[in-house]
């Protein structure tokens, strides 16, 4: 089935709304405004958690419901309700009308409908019994207790997610997406001498359950959480000063993502709270220095058929050799700033309004192999694994932890180190790359992004890559 058929389903045959009636009423709430659509969403979820020998939690979710949007300028109106009811979709739009009270505006085009198919339509908690996901964690437990005496805790968790949207759009255009989303995570606590440390790894996508739990990936994650702990327990305090940092390909285009994404986001240039606003088609990186957000790579977890608002994603190059040549756009943004948008509307349910949000971003190769770039810092810092971090929009600061590093002396990768943060700013950072590895990699599936409380599924990837005068902060007397 089409995913408007089953949308339809959902909605219309088993919910308690009108098609007919749905459509008139999103009509007359949005007549006299600039834009706006009617959200419909159903949610399914589901989380297992084991630890410590045994199963800890599970739960399962279902929800429904639907987010109008009146807008008008620089202003609009939202309404939501889990109630899909004729009678809460007519009290919605009496309240979004009064945003353009008055306006008369000119609704906006919809956008263009597209027949790409990026994930499977597959419900992932329809695919797996209970009973074996449970077994599932069990057999997790077991193995990566018995690879060593020295593991003390396990901890592994499974979660999967079918959501089925539907957009409605004033001129009665249609558009709808059915998103399956699952991930696996998997961490241990290691002791040796009376020291302990932790190492993690999880993964997951835009797919069912098949790929995460065939014993070939599961395995491979443990075996990546154990590397990362036994490292740890060997790590030495890190540093501190300004230094050469070598990052690490993949995850490590988390910093790409929170110190530069964020700030190349439409709504904060147009307001100029960005590092980035008025810098269009200005040099704002080092040369062969390439960043895109695309939407478009099928399965990953960043990805998108249709954004929130209905528009197709897309791959929009945001820095072409260093050179600024795009924002990230949802429709409202792109429409003030006289710009296109690029797929980049996305909400966290149908309780919010879309905003422009990343989907997966990437900085492109380079022409050096990894060990050469390793081979030229004579004292520098390799991280190849972030934790958490926190970047200022408007300044564009940042500081991140990270969770695996090592130091590098006379071109040799040395002792891992504990308790290093890179410490900087996003556009001066992205001036400072000198050396572009041929080696991009993109993250295992595991990225979710924060934004004005709302959190959404996303990408990143990067090649390896050397930062030339980065601050270290580091816990060595």
């Amino acid at each position: 089935m089409s995913a408007i058929a089953v949308t339809d389903d959902l909605f219309f045959n088993r919910a308690g709304l009108d098609r007919g009636k749905s459509e008139r009423t999103v009509a007359e709430a949005l007549k006299g405004g600039d834009d706006g659509e009617l959200f419909l969403e159903f949610n399914q979820s589901e989380a297992l958690a084991f630890d410590d020998g045994k199963l800890k939690s599970a739960s399962f979710d279902v929800t429904q419901g639907f987010g109008l949007r009146a807008v008008a300028g620089e202003a609009h109106a939202y309404a939501h309700a889990s109630d899909l009811s004729d009678a809460a979709l007519q009290r919605a739009a009496a309240t979004v009308k009064a945003v353009h009270a008055g306006y008369g505006g000119t609704l906006a085009e919809p956008p263009q409908g597209t027949n790409r198919h990026l994930y499977s339509d597959d419900n992932p908690l329809a695919k797996m019994e209970f009973g074996a996901k449970v077994a599932l964690l069990q057999e997790i437990d077991a193995y990566a207790r018995a690879k060593d005496p020295r593991v003390k805790q396990v901890m592994a968790s499974i979660s999967g997610n079918w959501q089925a949207v539907q957009i409605i759009r004033g001129d009665g255009s249609r558009a709808a997406d059915i998103r399956p989303l699952v991930r696996l995570n998997i961490s241990v606590m290691v002791e040796e001498n009376g020291r302990m440390e932790t190492g993690s790894h999880g993964t997951g996508g835009r797919f069912a359950y098949e790929l995460v739990v065939d014993p070939a990936h599961w395995r491979a994650s443990v075996d990546e959480a154990l590397r990362q702990a036994f490292v740890n327990l060997g790590s030495v305090p890190a540093p501190a000063g300004e230094m050469q940092v070598v990052l690490g390909a993949g995850w490590p285009g988390i910093l790409l993502h929170e110190a530069i994404g964020h700030g190349l986001e439409g709504d904060f240039n147009r307001k100029k709270t960005s590092a980035f606003a008025g810098l269009m088609g200005k040099q704002v990186a080092a040369k062969g220095v390439t960043v895109i957000d695309d939407g478009t790579i099928h399965d990953r977890r960043g990805s998108l058929t249709i954004d929130d608002e209905g528009t197709p994603s897309q791959r929009t190059v945001l820095i072409e050799d260093g050179i600024l040549t795009g924002y990230i756009q949802d429709r409202q943004n792109a429409r003030l700033m006289g710009m296109k948008p690029t797929g980049n509307g996305r909400r966290q349910s149908f309780a919010h309004h879309p905003m422009p949000r990343m989907t997966n971003t990437i900085m492109l190769g380079g022409g050096h192999a990894p060990e050469e770039i390793l081979k030229s810092v004579k004292k520098g810092l390799y991280a190849v694994n972030f934790g958490g971090g926190q970047v200022d929009i408007t300044s564009g600061k940042f500081v991140f932890s990270a969770s695996e590093a090592y130091l590098i002396e006379d071109g040799k990768v040395g002792p891992a180190v504990k308790g290093a943060t890179l410490i900087g700013n996003g556009p001066d950072v992205l001036t400072k790359v000198s050396m572009i590895g041929n080696d991009m990699k993109l993250d295992p599936g595991i990225g979710t992004c924060g934004k004005d409380g709302q959190g959404v599924p996303v990408g990143v990837g990067q090649p390896t890559m050397r930062i030339d005068g980065l601050t270290v902060g580091g816990t060595a007397a």
